[in-house]
């Protein structure tokens, strides 16, 4: 930003390709993605081409090397297509930058030109039957056997899970709680790797999830991320900019959910006139539209800080994801009671982006532990 309130002209600039790609690439499609269940792999692919496969892997290893802002702007204009792919993508990004930032010079020679093309794509495996908002629990254990560490354990909805290629799995490999937590590359054909049935969703319909399981994998130690007990900093890391791209999702699923409703009520009529016509209407508009706003500052606010290591950027990411989740869902929902019965039909797109932005708010630290993590924060 130049300044509090206005985007670069790169930033414009990354902005418009972003919803160009969209508007050719996954509006029109999105409905039948979701209604069939169905991986858009090649659109995936074609993302890559773009370089938002990497947007903040260093232009070193190939990436475009971006910052979290235009990151943020990616993600937002994706998910006004498809909040599905957009956050798939966001996953992807989250898994590429950990090896780039974090891992040794092999490893990184070995998987981002790969990744950077997406000619692998690759998971990040953290949330455990057992563990979820408390992470630092995880029981997947890797026990050093020679060059190799034997995984056994069970990591819980992964998204691509049993389609992806590549898993950046947060590990036990030394004492309890998170200072025995180390993070290793697995690929998808590893002797000993299994995927559970994919899961039934409520939505995310366009994105496989399922468990991955290990039972005496093998993997090598040259594919650890880092050193031995480094893994539950790394992921903490990522999940900075994690929260940041599933709130731009649900930013931009909103901004569409809006804009539908606008073009609906003016079309609509009931009682003689437009129903953009009653006072009521328009004071529900004008608070959706205020409500994103808000959102959109305070997560455009965190993205800068996180760019920039600010002291206070994990207290700013937590805020910024559980407004823009918690106020997409809300702004998305009240389009839809705007629709009436015709929202809660899949002939419009507002039930898919109802069911779509749910999750958002229990993914990447539910907006509980968002609450957690500003409270403590703000007294420590």
């Amino acid at each position: 930003m130049t300044d509090q309130f206005s985007l670069t002209e790169d930033q414009i600039a990354i902005q418009d390709m972003a919803r160009r790609f969209t508007a050719d690439a996954i509006t029109p499609f999105a409905a039948q993605w979701d209604e069939e269940h169905l991986f858009p792999r090649d659109t995936i692919k074609a993302a890559a081409e773009l370089g938002f496969a990497a947007i903040y892997v260093s232009e070193e290893s190939g990436g475009i090397g971006l910052g979290r802002l235009e990151a943020a702007l990616i993600m937002e204009a994706m998910a006004y297509g498809c909040p599905t792919t957009s956050a798939f993508i966001s996953i992807h990004n989250m898994a590429a930058w950990m090896i780039d930032c974090f891992g040794g010079d092999d490893l990184k020679a070995r998987y981002l030109p790969g990744l950077v093309s997406m000619d692998l794509f690759a998971s990040y495996c953290l949330t455990e039957p057992g563990s979820g908002s408390d992470a630092a629990a995880l029981k997947t254990t890797a026990r050093r056997d020679g060059d190799d560490y034997v995984l056994n354990g069970t990591k819980q909805f992964i998204s691509g899970g049993g389609v992806n290629d590549v898993y950046v799995v947060m590990v036990r490999t030394g004492e309890d709680g998170p200072k025995g937590i180390s993070c290793v590359v697995v690929d998808k054909d590893t002797p000993g790797v299994s995927f559970g049935a994919p899961e039934r969703k409520l939505g995310w319909n366009a994105s496989p999830t399922a468990q991955v399981i290990f039972d005496n994998a093998r993997v090598p130690v040259a594919n650890r991320v880092g050193e031995e007990g480094d893994g539950f900093r790394f992921a903490m890391a990522g999940l900075d900019g994690g929260r940041l791209n599933i709130g731009a999702c649900s930013l931009g699923g909103a901004q569409r959910c809006l804009d539908e409703a606008v073009q609906y009520v003016k079309d609509r009529r009931q009682f003689g006139k437009a129903i953009a016509e009653f006072q009521n209407t328009q004071f529900v508009l004008a608070d959706m539209a205020t409500d994103l706003e808000a959102a959109r500052a305070l997560l455009y606010m965190a993205a800068a800080k996180v760019t920039a290591n600010a002291p206070d950027k994990t207290r700013f990411s937590a805020m910024a994801k559980k407004l823009s989740t918690d106020s997409g869902s809300s702004i998305v929902d009240r389009a839809l009671q705007m629709f009436g019965g015709y929202g809660y039909l899949r002939d419009y797109p507002i039930e898919r982006f109802w069911r779509d932005l749910r999750v958002h708010r229990i993914l990447e630290g539910t907006n509980e532990v968002m609450r957690m993590i500003v409270g403590r924060d703000l007294l420590k």
